[in-house]
Formats: structure tokens, sequence, C-alpha cells
């Protein structure tokens, strides 16, 4: 839906290709809705890249082009495909990107491809990780789908074409854009769309790596449009009847037609998972936990930790999933725990009174940690949360240049209230 079909005159520009600036043309990779993608070799480099080609027919369209080029240009996670490079040649725009060796997703989506439960629920878990990083980073995807998910020869995976997507904060072009059997019930409405979109269209990825079926199909957009709007897919556990309940239940979150029941963060789907992953494989393996430490060190709190260091801090014990509505603290207890926020959002409350809002990345209770202090005002969990909660006893066992870059967050945090006139959260 949505974009524009390839003409016989962008083709046919296209048809003697041998270069694009300093790349020499290998051979094309395939064609999309209005782009063709060309195996590449940059001569300077030496080095293969995929190139991205489109003919905009107006400067709006050009501009959707590039819009890729400045989203993706902004993250740098090992789950995303990298932008090298963006340029014009002649009258096509075009993209220089990693060229990822590989299949994609849709390999896997069919009922003699399927792949181990442990292996699909791994694949969903690393995107859930990636999209969170990206999310974290005010970048909605908009068009999650298993072409969009690529598997390299080593496996792992790469999420590629931020063609359609939006930053957070900036309005979205008018329009139903994406695709249907992916999209999220207020992306096919031309809603408002936020994080959970690609949250549900990750839970339409899960559904069919799992099933083989898609969770919303039909003999067009409209009808597919309609079913994603209005009706349930069918039920996993009929589908496929040894599947294990709690996946069925992981992804009917995912798909909740209304935002608000769906899994607030990427992290939160994650973590999720993460048990679901436990109970397949019996353990948690180390690569189980490189990604969670991966993910832990993309939260802003760590960003002067190095990823050593974050790996000293991620255990199964601190690492803690509260319920919308929960109390993490309490005015007025005594306790030197301190958190750190993960993933979702959290409200300060001085008795009925809302004083301010906890999010991701942010700590709370550093003070009743350093100074001993009973708590000043109650915590209570906005959304689904993630958290990791830190002790002393705990906080002792971690060498000195850990508990100084500790102290030192703890101090920036407090400047940074303290600059917004919302120091009340600081003696929490």
């Amino acid at each position: 839906m949505s974009r524009t079909p390839f003409d016989e005159e962008f083709i046919a520009g296209l048809a003697d290709l041998t270069d694009v600036g300093r790349y020499e043309i290998i051979r094309k990779l395939g064609q999309g809705g209005a782009a063709a993608v060309y195996l590449g070799k940059d001569r300077y480099i030496k080095r293969y890249v995929a190139i991205k080609m489109s003919q905009p027919s107006s400067d709006k369209s050009r501009a959707r082009f590039f819009l890729e080029a400045q989203s993706v240009g902004r993250l740098n996670h090992p789950n995303i495909v990298a932008i090298y490079d963006a340029d014009v040649y002649k009258d096509f725009c075009y993209l220089t990107l990693e060229y990822i060796e590989g299949p994609t997703l849709k390999k896997f989506c069919h009922k003699d491809e399927l792949l181990p439960l442990s292996r699909a629920v791994e694949i969903v878990f690393s995107a859930c990780n990636a999209l969170d990083y990206a999310h974290k980073q005010g970048i909605i995807h908009k068009d999650i789908k298993p072409s969009n998910i690529m598997v390299n020869k080593d496996g792992a995976i790469k999420i590629t074409d931020f063609g359609i997507a939006q930053m957070i904060g900036k309005t979205a072009e008018l329009g139903v854009i994406g695709t249907p059997s992916y999209m999220s019930p207020e992306q096919a409405e031309d809603g408002i769309v936020g994080n959970q979109a690609d949250i549900f269209s990750l839970g339409c990825i899960l559904y069919e790596l799992l099933t083989g079926e898609r969770a919303f199909s039909g003999e067009n957009s409209y009808v597919i449009m309609y079913k994603t709007i209005n009706k349930e897919p069918e039920s996993m556990l009929k589908v496929r009847p040894d599947l294990p309940e709690i996946l069925d239940q992981i992804t009917k979150k995912a798909l909740a037609k209304d935002a608000k029941e769906r899994y607030q963060s990427c992290m939160a789907f994650a973590d999720e998972l993460r048990v679901a992953l436990r109970g397949l494989r019996g353990i948690v393996k180390d690569e189980e936990t490189g990604e969670i430490v991966d993910y832990v060190h993309h939260v802003p709190f760590f960003h002067n930790f190095t990823r050593d260091q974050v790996n000293d801090l991620v255990s199964p014990d601190n690492i803690i999933k509260v319920p919308v509505g929960r109390v993490v603290v309490s005015e007025g207890e005594i306790s030197d725990t301190f958190y750190v926020v993960l993933s979702g959002k959290l409200k300060i409350m001085k008795g009925d009174e809302e004083i301010a809002l906890i999010v991701d990345g942010e700590c709370f209770g550093e003070m009743a940690y350093i100074a001993g202090q009973a708590r000043f005002a109650t915590v209570v969990a906005d959304t689904d949360c993630i958290l990791m909660e830190i002790t002393p006893h705990f906080m002792e066992r971690l060498s000195t240049s850990i508990q100084f870059l500790f102290f030192k967050n703890f101090a920036m945090t407090l400047v940074r209230r303290l600059s917004k006139g919302t120091g009340t959260s600081a003696n929490l």
C-alpha cells in the first residue's frame, strides 16, 4: 500500500547500470515498491555494499526516500543495517547500505521451513532489542515485516528498510502507509502511531514464525485491514497445538487491538520472551545474557560505562519486572536500595498529588542510598516497567571504577532535575 509501483521508464533507466559514483555495480539483488537494490563494490574501501536506487517523481517523494538515511544514519546497533552513504546519480537517488549475505525471515514463515521454537523466539527477542534502541533514539520503523528482517551468515538478524520511518514528535505523512498484513490497527485507520505499532508488527511476525500462517490475511488489502481492526486472529494453539501456552499469551498481548493493552516498550516484550526462552531451553545460555548486556548498555544512564562494566552489573536477580499500578517505594519507608529504569514510566506521588514522572534511562532512590534518608515520596509504575535494582550489598561487590561512575551519574541526574525545577525526586 502507498508505495508507487515501478514504471517501465524507471526500469529501463537502470538497465545498463555499471557504476554509481565510486561504486561498481555487480548485479541486481531485487526490487520493491519504489526502489531497486544492487550489489556493489566500493572502489576505495574495497568492500561490498547494497545500493538502493530510486527515481522520485516529486520533491516530496525525494525527501521521503532520503528519510531512511536521516533515520538510520542516527542509529548504531548490531541488529540494524548500517547506512554508509546517500547521494544523487543523474536522475536517481541512492543509498549505500551494509550488505547482508543471507535470507530474510520470509523464508522461515512457511510451514515446511519453520525454525525450532527457541530459534524463532530468539530472533524476535533480538528484533525487540534493536527496535527498543531505535525508539529511544526517537524513530518508529512503521514497516516491520519478515522481508525487512535479514539473517546474516552468522545467524544474527539485521532490521532494514526504514523508508517510511517516523521520527517521534514529527508530523506523520497523511495516508495509510505500510504493509497491510503487518500494520497495527491504528496505522490501518490512519491514526496516531507510536512505538506500540512496531510491537504489533513484531507480534505478527512471531505468530507467522511459529505457525507458518499470517495472523491477518485476505484476498485484498481492504479485507486484511478490516480484520486487523475488527477481528482476532485464529488462536495459535488451534493452528499448532504443540506450542507452549506462554507463547500464545505473549503473542496475544503483542497483538492487542488497543495500543495501551500491548507491551508498552519493546524491552517489556523482550523480557517476557526471555522468560519463555528459559522454559524452551531449560537454562539461560551465554548468548542470551550477552543480548541483555547489549540492551542495558544502550540505556542512557549507562552511556559512560563500558560493555564489560555493564556485564558486571547484569544479573537475573537484579532485573525486575513491575506491572502497571504497583508501588515500588513508599513515602516514609526506610530503605537504601536504588533503581535504574530500563523500560517504562513511573509516577512520583506526594500524598495524592503527582509531582513528577520518571522515564526510561533515569534512576531513583539514589539519595536514600547515599544519605540513608527515609523515602521522600511514593513511586508507582505508570506502565509496565523493567527496572535494575541495586542494593548496597551488590554495590559493595562492584569495582571502585564502576561505583565512581554510579556516583558521577547520580550527580548528573540531580543537576538535570534541579535545572528543570523537579529536584523533588532526588530524595526518594
